[in-house]
């Protein structure tokens, strides 16, 4: 028994030693191949993963094509927390909220229509071109998965100073995206989806507002008492390594409480990364400062590397495409089904909803999005990565592995549409862009968006000041009232500005209102 021990122990070590290096090839390959913004990180794994797939598949003797098996529990537990905490933590905050209406509008809104036409259009199509076996919670399943984008690809070819709009709407509704995804997710596996009714579906909308509403407080209190206790106690005077491990540990903590309490860690590690980077950052030193952001820059840039570079060698999973069973024709017309879903759920979305945040904007002097920014939107979000294998493994697989044909066939469809959609759709991501938004746009763009955001156009009145007459303060306070009607997101910023500056900052920390710049 304990020779066996050994050598599983000492296989497992090998494994994970083959992993790690492949994972420092496609750094390397990433790195010697950076002028070609087409051919991005994801991509680069990509096909390294499919490179080294095939070689461990000869010399496996077509056995295996794995080096290590995939666990999505890890995933949840280990890979996406990082990522999606530093997403939070680098977040452009004063761009973020400034467009954070038309932001909710494409991550949590647009997810529900994109799911209600991605489910009912599988349920629908699926048995038509003779695929059967799934139950509704299954199709419930598909709709969540497959609203998930993963516009990493974008992010890489835009350019934040040229096109601050375009690049903070395309970066916000993905995070808020992958949280909505998520959370909807765990809805729905509430329920029993046995027998569907009006009830059930107001049930998963109750769940879903629980869900999102408690985990953001929860996020929101880890990272004020991180901020607070990084304030209180200032630790940089003895050690900046403390300070950076509370910082670390405090945001694993809160995903793993979201988690014990069955909520969304998505959610939470978000807006405590938020948070942190709001307050907590400015009461480490300075070498701290510099340290973390790189730190929760690199874990999550490892974290995305690791699952592009297996979904690589997933696909030559030969074991998965056994077990499917499904002729050609059919598994093509799946793969065709998703793909036309997918795209005409997210245009059902992104060009109405767009129109809606534009007449919103309208009378509040803001930049509003073009055809062309809708379209790079739409474009964006055409892509699917980590998050959806990640629920699909969970939804369709035990500790890695399909147990029936149907639900390896869904495995390997998802493998398929996230293969097709990053490299098709993430190769020619850069010359769209370069044909709708030429450099010279990009920069009228951004003087433009400059000009629409000065100080000129900053609240300046509060709603009633002592030191005014009476009918003087009257009239500001009818005028303010008048300015929070028709610029609603603009108004609630400034004024949380001014909460921010007297309440919070004092206590929790924070930069001084004067050198604010994001």
């Amino acid at each position: 028994m304990g020779m066996i021990g050994d050598e599983d122990h000492d296989s497992r070590v090998l494994s994970i030693s083959e992993f790690v290096a492949v994972l420092c090839l496609c750094i390397v390959a990433g790195h010697l191949l950076e002028e070609h913004r087409w051919l991005n990180e994801s991509i680069i794994a990509i096909l390294i993963g499919w490179i080294t797939g095939a070689v461990v598949l000869l010399l496996s003797k077509g056995k295996k094509s794995h080096i290590l098996r995939f666990n999505e529990e890890v995933f949840f537990i280990y890979i996406l927390p990082p990522i999606i905490f530093n997403a939070g933590f680098q977040v452009k905050k004063k761009e973020f909220f400034r467009n954070f209406f038309t932001i909710m509008l494409f991550g949590v809104i647009g997810v529900f229509i994109s799911f209600v036409i991605i489910s009912a259009g599988t349920w629908w199509l699926f048995p038509k071109i003779g695929f059967h076996g799934l139950g509704i919670e299954d199709y419930l399943a598909l709709g969540t998965i497959f609203s998930s984008t993963d516009t990493i690809c974008t992010l890489q070819v835009l350019h934040q100073d040229e096109t601050p709009l375009l690049y903070s709407l395309v970066f916000g509704e993905g995070v808020v995206n992958d949280a909505t995804s998520v959370v909807l997710f765990n809805a729905i596996q509430k329920i029993d989806a046995s027998h569907m009714d009006s009830h059930k579906a107001l049930s998963v909308l109750k769940d879903f507002l629980y869900l999102f509403s408690t985990s953001t407080i929860l996020g929101v209190a880890a990272g004020l008492l991180t901020a607070y206790a990084l304030r209180a106690l200032y630790f940089g005077r003895h050690s900046t390594d403390r300070e950076i491990a509370l910082m670390v540990l405090m945001a694993y903590l809160s995903y793993m409480l979201a988690e014990i309490l069955q909520l969304s860690g998505i959610l939470t590690v978000f807006f405590c990364g938020i948070v942190m980077s709001h307050y907590a950052w400015y009461n480490v030193t300075e070498k701290s400062r510099i340290t973390t952001r790189h730190t929760f820059a690199t874990l999550s840039f490892i974290a995305e590397t690791f699952i592009f570079l297996y979904v690589g060698m997933d696909a030559l999973d030969l074991e998965k495409w056994k077990m499917t069973k499904t002729n050609t024709q059919t598994s093509f017309g799946i793969y065709s089904s998703v793909m036309f879903l997918t795209l005409l759920g997210r245009a059902a979305f992104v060009f109405p909803l767009s129109a809606l945040s534009n007449y919103m904007s309208s009378d509040a002097g803001k930049s509003l999005i073009t055809i062309k920014h809708q379209i790079v939107i739409w474009w964006a979000g055409l892509m699917r990565g980590a998050v959806s294998i990640a629920l699909a493994f969970k939804q369709f697989t035990s500790s890695g592995v399909a147990w029936n044909p149907v639900n390896a066939t869904m495995i390997t469809s998802t493998v398929v549409v996230v293969l097709f959609s990053t490299l098709v759709f993430g190769i020619l991501t850069k010359p769209l862009i370069d044909h709708l938004l030429p450099p010279h746009a990009q920069e009228h763009q951004n003087n433009k968006h400059e000009m629409n955001n000065s100080p000129r156009d900053e609240l300046n009145l509060p709603l009633l000041s002592r030191d005014d007459s009476w009918p003087t303060g009257i009239l500001k306070a009818k005028h303010s009232l008048t300015m929070l009607l028709e610029r609603p997101a603009h108004t609630i910023h400034y004024y949380w500005r001014k909460f921010d500056d007297a309440h919070m900052r004092p206590v929790f920390g924070g930069p001084n209102p004067s050198s604010l710049s994001n």
